[in-house]
């Protein structure tokens, strides 16, 4: 698979395109006036604890509170040690954390719609090759590296590197790297915690102790490696920032790096459009099938439909086809509009259990190109398959939409017939209460279209049962629930 990444800065905003095979996998987005949270870790007050929920609101110092549960109070041993007794006890919030108590968290989940910031205690220090854990002892190693004699290498070095009292995450990318290097890594992380921790002692409460790194050095960090054939780049000042990072931290990988001078390199590749037709609720399937996808606060509701495609041999074939089709473009679809949480796909019926397990094996394989931790867990009684996939930040579609001020994000509007009717019943009360002999209705275009069709017939209807003259003023800055009744008297002699 040919890979590259496309970063394209532009002024107040940056954008970050992973493509592969020619075709938009990822996008990233980060904007001057707000460049994320999650990564962050701030020294905070606990303002609430709450028992009913097993969880705190801390103050960090930001518009809204954030929210810490239980669970992100407990280190990796503890978490073991409940879950792994089979009780699956939590402790008690309140004999963790006491209101008005400092403490130190780190951001997980960015805040989301009505919702602050999710915390934890848990910090974690990411490296490219290595992540440290500076309150915990522990040491884990990236699911993505499968051949198990690596594993063991690297679990020996980083035993062997690791100091007492703190844990370190092996990351995909240390696969072939030499001891050396990872030391070498260590020894920074190991530096930043001192800062940090001597920030920590001399900062007063709330305040911001630590910021992440900005996009494209999360780009660095976190995806470009040895599986990418090249990163372009669109600004030359973008251009060396990237090489100074690479000369410290990955210098074999330089040479994979381009400068392109246009101003809008993703125009170049069509990316404008691909991520268009990403914030649509359908997709296209190429055989004519399509999906509708549908994010609400609480899951992502996936319904496959085979459309256009008819097939040419049954329809027990037609079906598997599009769901098969169906099951690498929801994963597509799900890595490109960064949806998280709950994921709920209605793949059209299928008759057999060997088909079933196809389509399902499909969408495994497809996730696995995803960084994100994604779980498939298989298909419900009621025929709906359920996945998840981890939530840190916004989607894509909240990153840049908003909700329609006009129907508050729920995409429909009430129709023709039903405002015509509301307004009938109001201009009815007029006619009796107001001593006016002719109405102006000004109504939107859709409306006015609905009143005047037929002749007029609606109309005609409407000067029959008020007994007054109407005259129709459409106009087209109106919403199409909006409308406005104006009485005109006339006397004689006027």
């Amino acid at each position: 698979m040919f890979r590259e990444i496309l970063v394209q800065a532009a002024g107040p905003e940056t954008r970050v395109a992973v493509i592969e095979d020619g075709q938009l996998a990822e996008i990233y987005v980060e904007r001057s006036n707000y460049q994320g949270l999650v990564g962050n870790i701030y020294k905070g007050i606990v303002q609430n604890v709450l028992p009913g929920m097993n969880a705190a609101f801390v103050d960090i110092g930001l518009e809204k509170n954030a929210f810490l549960y239980v669970d992100d109070v407990l280190s990796y041993n503890q978490r073991g040690d409940i879950y792994g007794s089979g009780e699956g006890r939590r402790p008690n919030i309140r004999d963790m954390v006491k209101e008005g108590q400092q403490l130190v968290v780190q951001i997980s989940k960015e805040p989301i719609g009505s919702k602050g910031a999710r915390a934890t205690t848990q910090l974690t220090l990411p490296g490219r090759y290595l992540v440290l854990l500076p309150t915990v002892e522990y040491i884990g190693l990236s699911r993505r590296i499968e051949d198990e004699l690596e594993r063991e290498r690297l679990r020996t070095v980083a035993e062997n590197i690791k100091p007492d009292n703190v844990g370190l995450i092996v990351r995909t990318v240390a696969e072939g790297v030499p001891r050396e290097e990872l030391q070498e890594e260590l020894e920074i992380l190991l530096r930043m915690w001192e800062r940090l921790q001597s920030k920590i002692k001399n900062s007063g409460a709330p305040v911001v102790i630590h910021r992440d790194l900005g996009l494209i050095q999360r780009t660095l960090r976190d995806l470009f490696g040895n599986d990418f054939q090249r990163l372009c780049v669109n600004s030359r000042d973008v251009y060396e920032k990237v090489e100074y990072y690479l000369d410290i931290f990955a210098p074999g990988l330089k040479k994979k790096v381009y400068l392109d001078d246009m101003a809008n390199l993703f125009a170049k590749y069509n990316i404008d459009k691909e991520i268009e037709h990403a914030l649509q609720r359908k997709v296209w399937l190429k055989s004519g099938g399509y999906l509708i996808i549908d994010e609400t606060e609480a899951l992502t509701a996936v319904d496959v439909n085979t459309g256009k495609y008819v097939g040419n041999t049954n329809l027990s074939d037609t079906i598997l086809r599009t769901n098969l089709e169906a099951a690498r473009e929801i994963a597509r679809q799900v890595r490109l509009r960064n949806i998280g949480g709950i994921i709920i796909i209605d793949f059209i019926d299928m008759a057999e259990e060997e088909h079933r397990e196809e389509v399902l094996q499909t969408l495994e394989e497809e996730m696995k190109k995803d960084k994100v931790r994604a779980h498939v867990l298989g298909i419900t009684s009621l025929g709906l398959v359920e996945m998840t996939r981890k939530k840190t930040r916004q989607s894509l579609s909240r990153t840049l939409e908003k909700a329609c001020p006009y129907c508050e994000g729920k995409g429909r509007v009430l129709s023709e017939e039903t405002v015509y009717l509301r307004l009938r019943t109001e201009l009815l009360e007029a006619a009796r209460s107001l001593a006016a002999n002719q109405f102006i209705l000004e109504v939107p275009e859709s409306l006015s279209a609905y009143l005047t069709a037929d002749n007029g017939e609606l109309l005609n209807c409407l000067e029959q049962e008020t007994g007054r003259k109407l005259y129709i003023e459409k106009k087209n800055d109106l919403m199409p629930e909006k409308y406005y009744i104006r009485a005109i008297c006339s006397f004689e002699g006027d």
